[in-house]
């Protein structure tokens, strides 16, 4: 399998700006991997796909406000700050991205918010827009992650062009999002209303949750030809036993174990036992998966659609089949199904 294999073209419309109405009411394509049929419903529906002791597993991560604008000491430059991973707790060093990178060198400094009481200082180049910044802040480390979250807005995807509204910070979230680490959604979990999980947990599906913090290089894109030469950033992964638990037993007792998107499956499979059961984990992965590739846990996943060239849809594709997928996605840009993040979902058994 090449890059090329997962070119299409996406009309520009089909990109989701905002999410649907009410989480539950996205639409929801049906893929069944044994025949092939393909049916059109919508997310509350899924319901009708699980039985008593299928288990659904999902990640907990939380996204935090990860974008901040700051200002250039000296000339005032309006830049766009994108923390990435807080790499010291003590010295406050952080992995981020800058934009425009070009203005930004070793040793300016960058101020934030109306009173400029939180400063940066830029201490290292990592790649040409990542650096690494020393904030300075006179209070307790309860106080400077406070203010980061205050000064910080909801890390929308690029491609959404609109302001980000205070909506945004509700909808760009899971519902049963719990530990905060994430700067990017696990957005097939963002279908899920309260009323819909009550509706599963009373026919008797059980819930497994692992974190899998979303970083940006889930969507960096792929610039090789050849897959095997891409390398993937890593994130940082928790299973625990208890997960670990629900998993195997719905395993031993052949019941459904559905991965609620990617960054489930992804984590799923960077902790698979010799015996092809889950094992607990707590770390960090880089596990890229694409055609062909064995899954060793879930027997069947939700998903949204994916952009072209995407390592997302070459997991799905891995998943669900090359064929089949490229000819879903071809009746979802007829249906007018929306892509990307806020977009539409995917149900693959």
């Amino acid at each position: 399998m090449k890059l090329s294999n997962f070119n299409f073209e996406l009309p520009k419309e089909l990109l989701a700006e905002y999410p649907a109405e009410h989480r539950d009411e996205s639409k929801l394509m049906v893929i069944h991997r044994d025949s092939g049929k393909i049916e059109h419903k919508m997310f509350k529906d899924l319901v009708d796909y699980f039985d008593e002791d299928d288990v659904m597993v999902l990640n907990n991560t939380k996204v935090f406000p990860a974008r901040l604008f700051g200002n250039k000491e000296k000339t005032g430059a309006r830049i766009e700050v994108f923390l990435l991973r807080e790499l010291n707790q003590e010295q406050r060093l952080w992995d981020v991205l800058v934009d425009p990178a070009r203005k930004i060198r070793i040793g300016n400094k960058l101020y934030f918010g109306d009173d400029e009481n939180l400063v940066a200082e830029v201490i290292d180049n990592t790649t040409s827009r990542g650096r690494t910044l020393r904030f300075l802040y006179d209070g307790s480390y309860t106080d400077f992650r406070r203010k980061l979250r205050e000064l910080g807005e909801t890390p929308l995807p690029k491609y959404i062009k609109r302001e980000v509204t205070p909506d945004d910070e509700e909808r760009y979230q899971t519902i049963y999002a719990k530990h905060e680490g994430a700067v990017a959604a696990p957005t097939a979990g963002l279908h899920f209303s309260k009323h819909l999980l009550k509706r599963l947990e009373i026919k008797g599906i059980n819930f497994a949750e692992v974190t899998l913090h979303v970083g940006l290089g889930t969507f960096n894109p792929v610039e090789v030809e050849d897959l095997s030469k891409h390398k993937m950033d890593s994130e940082e992964l928790v299973i625990d036993e208890k997960a670990t638990e629900i998993v195997n037993t719905a395993k031993s007792n052949k019941r459904k174990v559905c991965a609620v998107g990617t960054t489930v499956m992804r984590g799923l499979e960077s902790a698979v036992s010799s015996e092809h059961t889950l094992n607990t984990f707590e770390g960090w992965t880089n596990k890229f998966i694409f055609p062909p590739y064995d899954f060793s846990i879930a027997n069947c996943m939700i998903t949204n659609f994916h952009l072209p060239k995407s390592t997302l849809l070459m997991m799905v594709s891995a998943f669900a089949g090359h064929d089949l997928i490229k000819k879903a996605y071809k009746q979802a840009i007829l249906e007018g199904y929306r892509f990307y993040s806020y977009g539409d979902a995917m149900l693959i058994l």
